[in-house]
């Protein structure tokens, strides 16, 4: 899997990038730093997770062996050794290697290995790809210029083959850079149905981008088991998504806290007093009929 390309694919689409800063942010909420744990690592940690379902740290030790601190590696470099330990590629072919008891490596279990973590939006991916594709294809459709891409017919005996040149020249510059060419045809005497103005790739008056984007966007946020009202969606209806507060209650427990959980592994080698903490779940209030 090319850790490159999951990384480019943050930019493919509106809804694909938004997300995983946002459940970063909901992890930094949660997250209490520690003398060797930063806020600012867990930051870059917690995004390596979400966006490529593992992260790396260095562990940073004193005299005694004993690990102070905990130092991001970024995980799009990282590799996992054949003979065991961690190499970490450089610029210019350059590489730098770790011992297995160096590197504190968090990762989303694979069932069809357990060397490296997968994210959990993979199955989104073709859904993704298509928005793109959809979203590219409308560019270049208004990128080429008058929207052209037509037979232009006339029948007129009386145009100057000056005219049939200017009209000619005029339609050919008309072309952009989109996929769409259109063609200028003079027959004299013609009959009125010869030739007409035959619309290719006509976009414009269908509602078939809607349906693309609406439908991608769907599949992208089921993915990454966003709740639509967390997603910046525009609610289709005048109830709107319910209790905002609520969904975000219930998306912390269910999605945020359990990622965070696995973050503790780190206290298992961190100094006790070095340890990192989590705020406290507000307590629900029950409520009686």
């Amino acid at each position: 899997m090319s850790r490159p390309g999951l990384a480019k694919l943050l930019k493919a689409n509106a809804h694909h990038g938004a997300i995983p800063p946002f459940k970063r942010n909901l992890i930094l909420r949660e997250f209490i730093p520690s003398a060797g744990f930063s806020m600012q690592t867990m930051s870059r940690a917690a995004l390596d997770y979400v966006v490529f379902g593992e992260t790396y740290l260095l562990r940073k030790r004193n005299a005694f062996g004993q690990v102070l601190e905990l130092q991001h590696l970024p995980a799009i470099n990282m590799r996992v050794k054949l003979d065991g330990g961690f190499r970490m590629l450089l610029r210019d072919g350059k590489y730098e290697d770790f011992d297995q008891d160096e590197i504190e490596h968090i990762y989303n279990y694979d069932v069809e290995q357990e060397i490296y973590g997968v994210p959990d939006y993979l199955g989104g991916l073709q859904a993704l790809l298509l928005n793109e594709a959809a979203t590219l294809f409308r560019r270049r459709y208004y990128s080429n210029g008058a929207h052209v891409g037509y037979i232009f017919y006339s029948n007129d005996p009386n145009m100057s083959q000056e005219d049939e040149d200017h009209l000619q020249a005029q339609i050919a510059d008309a072309k952009g850079v989109g996929n769409f060419r259109s063609m200028f045809v003079n027959i004299p005497g013609g009959s009125e149905k010869a030739i007409q103005i035959i619309p290719v790739g006509d976009f414009q008056a269908k509602d078939e981008l809607e349906k693309v984007k609406n439908i991608t966007r769907n599949d992208v946020i089921a993915a990454w088991r966003m709740n639509p009202a967390l997603a910046g969606i525009i609610p289709e209806n005048v109830a709107g998504f319910g209790d905002i507060v609520k969904i975000d209650q219930v998306y912390t427990n269910n999605e945020i806290r359990p990622i965070c959980q696995l973050f503790n592994q780190v206290n298992d080698t961190l100094r006790p007093d070095r340890h990192i903490n989590w705020i406290e779940p507000p307590k629900q209030v029950e409520t009686t009929v």
